[in-house]
């Protein structure tokens, strides 16, 4: 059984090196947490960077809208859920720390989804894993800590598994690896017939604005190629597994067996008891960004 630890919040240690004196990142996640859906935060670290929209071109694939920060390594990627955009809360706080280190970072949409190119009912978790690897071969200097929420979790294992020498730490935010998939097969073997007769899953979300994700079939038979639990996953390098114990899309237990699977030693879950699926909450935001703060003082002497 693989190594991890198993962290409270209540044991967490506080952000050491920007709690006291980056004053601004605080004052601008407190902004980004306040504000209404509609709004768009304000940047408020004086010496902060702002990130604007760019596009990857690909030839015979779909261009990907990305906002980059330049500044120091280990650079961060944010890879988000199932088709939720770049312009998420997690997204935005995490960009807004690394302005106020000035460390690198990048956010992008994934093809079919935000301001990318492409049709959303023609993806596929392999398209998806391509995307990020674009980004990390065409956008992306230098070593990489890939911070990957729900579905970007699940990528974010991919992407490790084939860019081994420039991902040097994992973080996932309810890591929905083989998610997609075990949620179809926990359906009772009618609704599944059904699902394959009509073409397309409709799951009830109260994340979706229509309260329910239209997933076609043909997606989640390609998932089933891109699943990583049913063997031991050859990822190495430090990583660190965030969930919710309320999370009622991706079950806490997921984490622990992700953790139980991977040939790293260095893995940590860290569990908050009353967060749920998103974990964005301000107490889970601040856990996020200390985790990332950690890591960042981890890798120092091995990156620079």
């Amino acid at each position: 059984m693989a190594g991890f630890g198993l962290a409270s919040v209540a044991a967490w240690d506080p952000c050491r090196r920007w709690g006291s004196t980056a004053f601004g990142f605080h004052r601008g996640l407190s902004a980004l947490l306040a504000r209404k859906p509609e709004r768009t935060p304000r940047w408020l670290p004086a010496c902060g960077q702002k990130s604007s929209v760019s596009f990857l071109s690909r030839p015979d694939l779909p261009n990907l809208a990305y906002k980059r920060l330049k500044g120091k390594n280990p650079g961060i990627i944010f890879i988000p859920g199932y088709v939720s955009s770049m312009n998420g809360t997690k997204a935005l706080a995490v960009e807004e720390f690394c302005s106020s280190l000035g460390h690198a970072y990048i956010r992008f949409d994934y093809s079919g989804v935000g301001n990318s190119d492409g049709n959303l009912q023609e993806c596929t978790v392999g398209r998806w894993r391509k995307d990020v690897l674009s980004i990390i071969d065409d956008l992306a200097e230098g070593p990489q800590i890939l911070v990957g929420s729900s579905l970007g979790g699940w990528l974010m294992f991919h992407a490790a598994i084939a860019r081994p020498q420039k991902v040097v730490a994992l973080i996932g935010v309810a890591t929905a690896v083989d998610g997609l998939v075990t949620q179809f097969n926990q359906l009772p073997l009618e609704v599944k017939k059904e699902i394959e007769m009509k073409g397309v899953w409709n799951m009830p979300s109260k994340y979706s604005e229509e309260g329910v994700y239209h997933i076609p079939y043909n997606l989640i038979k390609e998932a089933e190629h891109h699943c990583l639990l049913h063997s031991p996953i050859p990822v190495t390098c430090p990583i660190r597994l965030l969930h919710g114990m309320k999370d009622d899309i991706v079950p806490w237990h997921t984490s622990i067996q992700i953790a139980d699977r991977v040939v790293s030693r260095d893995v940590d879950v860290i569990l908050r008891k009353d967060s749920d699926h998103r974990m964005k909450e301000k107490a889970d935001i601040q856990l996020l960004v200390c985790t990332i703060d950690d890591l960042i003082d981890k890798l120092s002497t091995v990156v620079n």
